[in-house]
């Protein structure tokens, strides 16, 4: 073996520990995967591989609305019940919440199937309600798997009437060693509400290809997705091109972003142009200027609604599934993604993100700020021309600090760093937003104390029950010690 065969096997080698190490999952071989591209397709692949069942499926969504399209999939899943199938399914509190109730539930569980609903509010936990479960999972006989963006809703076919295109979103099908991992993810999910799933049935050792992936199942504070995606910016060297429908970036990514992008890394990201969360858009917009100072080039999607999650590097590694770039994701939610290390695979993913760029408009700097996409963008210009569009170290710096109104506003306040041009939007919008907060204040004090005066009784209330909860069981663990006979 030659001298840089061995270095290049050894870079390989580490390669794979740090991605590892990083995402908190192993790399599985033997894997066939199918790429998605938006609802109708997912619909039609997820309600036959529902109907095919024999032995169990594992519904894991977000939102599941009580339309057309989620009456379908309930009827699919009562029709599997009566035929003897496992069911369980899962479902969000928040997300579900004025989308679907109990009666909508109530023929699959007549039929013996399970639902549950993932962190509704509990008393004695204040916060609990922020955790969410913004998975997007299926899981049949243990041998098909898939994972997407994609919700069970009508509002991501578009609607046709009144000219609403569908959403734009990306998912994947499974079959391989992998489905295991998506097995043991929704088992995971499923004990965090009640009894555990009884023991499964392996079906899903057998290789059914040659596609080597990871299962990055996160779940509340484990942030192994950020780790990731952390770790994939810094080794990227040629490419790396990113989808996000919620992109609220944190100065480190930021930062490792902008550090690529300022080595020659030909580093992209695209977003909506119009969002069914319009504050989040405002907040992703705040940072467009420190990204573009930093030569990362931001494109928005032209169409109604872009809400795929994906990221492909140097055209040999992948990832899609349900994680934005955003701190909600990287830290609170449960969100389930594959990344995946096979040329082929990051080459349908490529070749999908510049058909996207043609339905997208490329956002400059002055004194142009807008420009459709041309053709050209879809090549990446050679590494050397890339480095000489360097702009220096206080790019990332500014981006550190730029990209969101707290971040702004605070450092203003304490004066714990100087603030820069970028910054001025976000602390306008802050001295606007105090203003008006004062004036309300002042003039109608009460439009002001009764919102205090309620959270402040809400959060007196939780903390009182779980104070209540914590000496109680404190009092039973003494109990228990001055009295060892007695068991509970």
């Amino acid at each position: 073996m030659s001298a840089n065969t061995q270095t290049s096997t050894r870079q390989r080698l580490l390669a794979e520990q740090a991605l590892s190490r990083a995402a908190g999952a192993p790399l599985l071989g033997g894997n066939a995967m199918e790429l998605l591209i938006d609802a109708a397709a997912h619909y039609e692949a997820w309600l036959a591989a529902i109907r095919s069942a024999h032995e169990r499926v594992f519904l894991e969504n977000y939102i599941i609305r009580d339309d057309e399209v989620g009456r379908a999939f309930r009827d699919a899943l009562v029709a599997c019940a009566h035929r003897g199938v496992q069911v369980a399914v899962i479902c969000d509190w928040v997300g579900c919440l004025g989308q679907s109730r109990a009666s909508f539930w109530a023929p699959l569980r007549a039929a013996g199937g399970q639902v549950r609903v993932f962190n509704p509010p509990t008393l004695g936990e204040p916060f609990g309600w922020i955790s969410r479960d913004h998975r997007k999972l299926l899981v049949i006989d243990g041998q098909i798997g898939s994972l997407s963006g994609v919700c069970i809703s009508a509002k991501w076919l578009g609607d046709n009437a009144r000219n609403v295109e569908p959403w734009r979103d990306t998912g994947v099908m499974l079959r391989g060693p992998a489905v295991g991992e998506l097995d043991l993810a929704f088992a995971q999910s499923w004990a965090s509400m009640g009894p555990p799933l009884p023991a499964l049935m392996p079906r899903h050792d057998e290789e059914a290809g040659d596609v080597a992936l990871r299962v990055i199942a996160t779940q509340p504070a484990t942030a192994g997705m950020y780790r990731l995606d952390q770790q994939v910016a810094a080794m990227a060297r040629e490419t790396l091109w990113l989808t996000d429908a919620y992109f609220v970036g944190v100065a480190p990514y930021v930062q490792a972003l902008a550090a690529a992008a300022q080595d020659g890394v030909d580093v992209r990201l695209l977003v909506p142009g119009s969002s069914d969360i319009p504050m989040v858009a405002g907040m992703s917009r705040s940072g467009y200027r420190p990204l573009l100072k930093a030569g990362i080039r931001v494109f928005e999607w032209n169409g109604s609604m872009l809400h795929a999650k994906t990221a492909v590097a140097d055209g040999r590694w992948a990832r899609v599934g349900s994680s934005n770039l955003n701190i909600a994701s990287w830290l609170s939610n449960r969100e389930i993604d594959v990344a995946v290390e096979d040329t082929g695979f990051a080459a349908q993913l490529a070749a999908q993100y510049e058909r996207d760029l043609e339905h997208a408009t490329e956002i400059v700097l002055a004194p142009r700020r807008r420009r459709t996409a041309p053709e050209s963008i879809r090549r990446t210009e050679p590494r050397q021309q890339r480095r000489r569009r360097r702009d220096g170290g206080s790019s990332s710096r500014a981006a550190a600090g730029a990209l969101r109104l707290a971040n702004s506003v605070g450092a203003a306040l304490s004066n714990r760093r100087v603030l820069g041009d970028t910054e001025t939007g976000p602390l306008l919008v802050g001295t606007l937003v105090l203003a008006v907060l004062a004036v309300v204040a002042i003039l109608w004090p009460a439009v002001v104390g009764w919102p205090v005066g309620i959270f402040s009784a809400w959060f007196a209330l939780n903390l009182g029950i779980r104070t209540w909860r914590l000496r109680r069981r404190r009092r039973r663990q003494m109990h228990e010690i001055d009295d060892p006979g007695i068991t509970t």
